[in-house]
């Protein structure tokens, strides 16, 4: 079985060509709610694995100067992969200017082998949807072994040491996690970490279980519960219908300083008259463009320093 697909283009991450460390079946240590495939009982070791030779074989087939990524993801957990470390250790006798990227649910880092094979990607993205130990097992629907606090002190951990870009996904589902009261248990959290990006979404694929995401516009305005410091991304454009609002020119600022916008976003948000004041702005180098990860954000001049950094 094929473990390379694509490559996709990803607009958060470019053109991205993928491994599925997991081809032949889901296994996962967590069955979540929002989950594409289909509901499996979790486990805590891949029992069916793919061997490096036919990966780096299959890789290199498909791989060339127009992929931005390696991205290491599967129908699962890819942190669960055996021989990680080894296999990550091969690709980047390949890669050339290609960076590596992996897309985990962070539960493995408690794992100290995990831990620091993660730290030899050029990309990370971990997954944090909940704090609150009842809604995090509601969501993630976890492996009995695993629990969030853990993760949490990992994730803090991991967000010191890594020297790449790393980023955090937290994914919404309608009545769970999109309280005021776990958003603040959230932003605390996120507060303590040394991050790139914090990308929110919502669910926009079938899900495993009968479960819905929010709006575009719940979306946005759970980003203004963050504080204003965290590189808050939307990253979900589902019922993303515009709301083509009039700003003046101070509002603008007022919410650029709050929270940092791409054109999509304001595509969605602004009416053509709000446009044409930002670009005024713009013009008048009072909001500047900020590149992160491969997302273009519209920040405040003065914040430019605060805002976005890892």
């Amino acid at each position: 079985m094929k473990t390379i697909f694509g490559p996709i283009n990803s607009r958060r991450f470019g053109s991205s060509l993928g491994i599925d460390l997991s081809p032949a079946l889901k296994q996962c240590n967590f069955d979540c709610l929002y989950c594409e495939l289909s509901p499996s009982a979790t486990v805590d070791i891949q029992s069916n694995t793919v061997d490096i030779p036919t990966i780096i074989n299959e890789l290199k087939e498909h791989l060339d100067d127009k992929i931005d990524v390696i991205t290491l993801t599967a129908n699962g957990e890819p942190t669960l992969y055996p021989q990680l470390s080894e296999l990550i250790d091969e690709i980047d006798k390949i890669k050339n200017k290609t960076e590596t990227l992996i897309l985990t649910n962070s539960a493995t880092l408690v794992d100290e082998k995990v831990f620091n094979s993660l730290l030899k990607l050029d990309q990370v993205k971990l997954s944090l949807d909940a704090i609150s130990e009842d809604v995090f097992k509601k969501i993630d629907r976890p492996h009995v072994s695993i629990h969030v606090e853990n993760i949490v002190e990992k994730v803090i951990k991991f967000s010191k040491a890594y020297k790449g870009k790393l980023f955090i996904e937290i994914l919404f589902v309608y009545g769970l996690n999109d309280t005021k009261s776990e958003i603040k248990k959230l932003n605390e959290v996120l507060l303590q970490l040394d991050v790139d990006r914090i990308d929110l979404g919502t669910i926009d694929r079938p899900p495993a279980y009968p479960v819905s995401g929010i709006s575009y516009k719940e979306l946005h305005e759970a980003s203004l519960e963050f504080d204003s410091t965290l590189p808050i991304h939307i990253a979900s454009r589902v019922h993303a219908e515009p709301n083509n609002s009039s700003y003046t020119k101070e509002e603008i600022l007022n919410t650029l300083d709050k929270r940092p916008l791409t054109m999509e976003d304001v595509n969605l948000l602004f009416d053509e008259d709000s446009k044409n004041r930002l670009y005024v702005l713009i013009n008048e180098s009072k909001i500047i463009k900020k590149i992160v990860g491969n997302l273009e954000f519209l920040i405040l001049h003065v914040n430019e320093k605060r805002k976005l950094k890892k």
